[in-house]
């Protein structure tokens, strides 16, 4: 088997539910020139050979010595531009997170954002916690994804080489999730189930349920019909379910990309739908009215990754118990994503 055939089973095996959601996570896999990354807005499970972005690693590596703006808007337009011209197929645009993958010696790399990995990193205690269930892991604090996160954690990456001889196999990132990096693919399955079996023991030790606890209720077609002619077009189609405790903020990059940082949930009336839209300058993902909670969107797989993302996030609020509670992501981090080109990008082609 070749390696662009063993990246692609471990990015189906890595590409469920339990590993990430919609277009999250990436994987990636490199010889001494070329490095194959996944295509930004593709989802892991339905990548093939042809589908990965072939880029040259000399045309990356020109990244890093690069003078780039300190405007964030101009810093990662140049860095697109820099990233485009390092492609050398037709299969799209590369992962944003393409030259941070180079960064790795190891041939493989597979980075997913688990529901259980994200309970230890959005948690107030995450940090000592994983230094403690994983000591050889290289633990970020939450950085701006896209070019910052790569240059800091390349970085990052070479200190820890100094120290140790050799670099880390785990990186995991605050806010955001966990990179797995190794040269053969048992040492990949190796490594997650090290992570995950971890952490579904602490979790079991905390009595800290490890799924959300969704009721069944019947549909209301009614406030369906409020819903729909209080947000138009934002809400042609829905998604819903029981009720369940939501976040109500920003968790990670994803949960912002699909579901929005904070739920709707104030009376089904026209004054209370402006006041929340002049508030945050757009209209919600998830609205959550009676008992249950609705996934809203332009189509029904954007209606769907809402609810589907909402409920995610309440379960990693429900998991970072066992680590001190939720940790919420800034507003300035928040900012940050819901202006990136790229998050949108990534959105639109999902």
């Amino acid at each position: 088997m070749t390696d662009l055939q063993t990246i692609v089973e471990l990015s189906h095996e890595f590409g469920g539910e339990d590993y990430v959601k919609g277009g999250g996570g990436n994987t990636s896999v490199k010889n001494e020139t070329m490095l194959w990354v996944k295509p930004s807005g593709t989802t892991l499970s339905g990548l093939k050979e042809e589908t990965f972005v072939a880029m040259n690693r000399e045309e990356i590596n020109e990244l890093y010595a690069a003078e780039t703006p300190v405007e964030p808007a101009a810093r990662e337009e140049l860095v697109k531009n820099l990233m485009a011209a390092a492609v050398e197929n037709d299969a799209g645009r590369p992962s944003v997170e393409a030259p941070l993958h180079n960064v790795f010696d190891s041939i493989f790399v597979v980075h997913t954002h688990p529901v259980a990995v994200n309970g230890l990193t959005c948690a107030k205690d995450g940090e000592a916690t994983c230094k403690r269930l994983f000591p050889d892991a290289l633990w970020v604090e939450y950085i701006d994804p896209g070019y910052t996160l790569c240059m800091e954690v390349r970085k990052r990456i070479q200190d820890y080489k100094t120290a140790h001889g050799k670099e880390p196999a785990l990186l995991v990132l605050k806010n955001h999730g966990i990179f797995i990096a190794a040269d053969t693919a048992d040492e990949i399955h190796v490594l997650y189930g090290r992570v995950m079996d971890a952490l579904k023991a602490e979790y079991s030790a905390a009595g800290i349920p490890q799924t959300l606890n969704v009721p069944e209720v019947a549909d209301a077609p009614e406030t369906v019909a409020q819903i729909q002619s209080l947000f138009g077009d934002d809400a042609a189609f829905i998604a819903s379910s029981g009720i369940f405790v939501y976040a109500p903020g920003p968790i990670t990059p994803d949960h912002l990309v699909y579901s929005k940082a904070y739920p709707y949930f104030g009376a089904l009336d026209e004054a209370a739908v402006a006041a929340y839209k002049a508030k945050h300058g757009y209209a919600p993902k998830v609205v959550v009215a009676g008992d249950r909670v609705y996934g809203i969107g332009t189509s029904q797989k954007n209606a769907d990754l809402a609810l589907e993302l909402a409920q995610d996030g309440a379960l990693v609020m429900q998991l970072a118990e066992a680590f001190g509670g939720i940790n919420y992501m800034t507003d300035a981090q928040r900012e940050f994503i819901d202006n990136w080109e790229v998050e949108a990008y990534r959105q639109k082609q999902v």
